[in-house]
């Protein structure tokens, strides 16, 4: 195997784990929709209770939708706008959910397990967001130069989940 082969083998495999990846995500929000589906169909539909879980199922399934449109963005900042829908729409499932604990409606230790998952999609989103805003710092779609200061990104590792190519 020459040098050439062997880059090319690299490359396949990074590939592979991106699309892993990107599809362990989609299988995760659709796994947490379902979850915001389950805890409406077992809450009364009368009184504020119904009003908070229909907005939690309004906003607690969207991510999974708002993802998937992310993957197939045409541009950076089409990426961008898909994934601050996807956050904003997982903060406002946060806060229906809090709204559930502390109005009294279910009990804390009930809800914890789906708040706390609420809160990791958070971070990830948040870690996409920074990351792909990171790759706006070289240029925008009009080529001109954004300068971002350094000290205002942060990054992790392992954030990026779902990265479209750009041409």
């Amino acid at each position: 195997m020459n040098k050439e082969d062997d880059v090319s083998q690299t490359n396949l495999g990074k590939d592979s784990d991106k699309e892993k990846k990107k599809q362990d995500l989609k299988k995760r929000l659709k796994q947490y929709a379902l979850r915001i589906i389950n805890l409406y169909e077992l809450l009364p539909k009368n009184g504020a209770v119904h009003i908070i879980t229909h907005q939690l199922v309004r906003s607690g399934t969207s991510p999974g939708a708002q993802y998937s449109e992310a993957c197939r963005a045409k541009s950076n900042a089409d990426f961008i706008s898909k994934v601050e829908g996807a956050l904003q729409e997982l903060d406002e499932s946060s806060y229906w959910l809090d709204l559930l604990i502390e109005g009294g409606f279910v009990a804390e230790n009930k809800l914890k397990p789906l708040c706390d998952e609420t809160q990791e999609l958070i971070s990830i989103f948040v870690a996409m967001a920074l990351r792909a805003k990171s790759r706006i710092g070289k240029w925008d779609e009009g080529e001109r130069m954004i300068k971002i200061h350094p000290s205002s990104l942060i990054l992790h590792p392992s954030s990026l989940v779902c990265r479209p190519s750009f041409k």
